[in-house]
């Protein structure tokens, strides 16, 4: 195993996940509420795995190399990524309400674990990260040093969501106020519109 590798890996990983995106807004949000924020933090982790793995372990190969499919998954990309901001820009200027314990409690594990699922699974976005522009870079290496550069990002993708998550709990009561939680909001709705764009920049050259 290459050390050296493993940290390319590692660092370009890094690359991939931490900008801000639907993965980072929702373990965000649920970090700052503390509702299963663990649960969720894993669940992106371990998804993210699956995906680079398939990605550099043949499948980034195969969905680069079909035109169809990759347009496809650049277009649904900017949809999703268009549908989510306009989501945080709504989020951003709805009037401030206060949650009871109730109905805090109500939003229960399963609907955390369904609502990670649904922000990785069916963001077209994710599949250009880590199957196609991981895979592809993963799939240059042999052997030994193609398992040490995907150990290398998926230990990034463990890294960043835990801390992310971690981090956002302990800062909750901070992160929670009316006039921050807008700001994270609108810079969430703004980075969408933006990777949307940059999407859309690459089908038209």
């Amino acid at each position: 195993m290459s050390f050296w590798v493993l940290l390319q890996g590692f660092g370009l990983g890094a690359s991939m996940i931490i900008p801000i995106g639907a993965q980072n807004a929702f373990v965000l949000n649920q970090g700052i509420k503390r509702q299963h924020h663990f649960t969720t933090a894993t669940i992106c982790s371990v998804l993210d795995m699956i995906f680079i793995s398939l990605g550099i372990f043949g499948g980034g190969a195969l969905l680069s190399q079909n035109e169809t499919v990759l347009t496809a998954v650049t277009l649904g990309g900017i949809a999703f990524l268009l549908f989510y901001g306009a989501l945080s820009l709504k989020s951003a200027f709805a009037p401030t309400k206060q949650e009871n314990a109730q109905q805090v409690t109500a939003r229960g594990r399963r609907t955390v674990i369904l609502g990670a699922l649904a922000v990785t699974v069916l963001n077209p976005h994710l599949y250009l990260d880590t199957v196609v522009i991981l895979g592809s870079i993963g799939g240059q290496f042999e052997g030994s040093e193609r398992i040490s550069f995907a150990i290398g990002t998926v230990l990034a993708s463990f890294v960043w969501f835990y801390s992310l998550s971690f981090g956002a709990a302990k800062l909750g009561p901070t992160l929670s106020k009316p006039s921050v939680k807008k700001g994270i909001d609108i810079a969430v709705a703004t980075m969408m519109f933006v990777i949307a764009a940059m999407l859309a920049k690459g089908l038209l050259d």
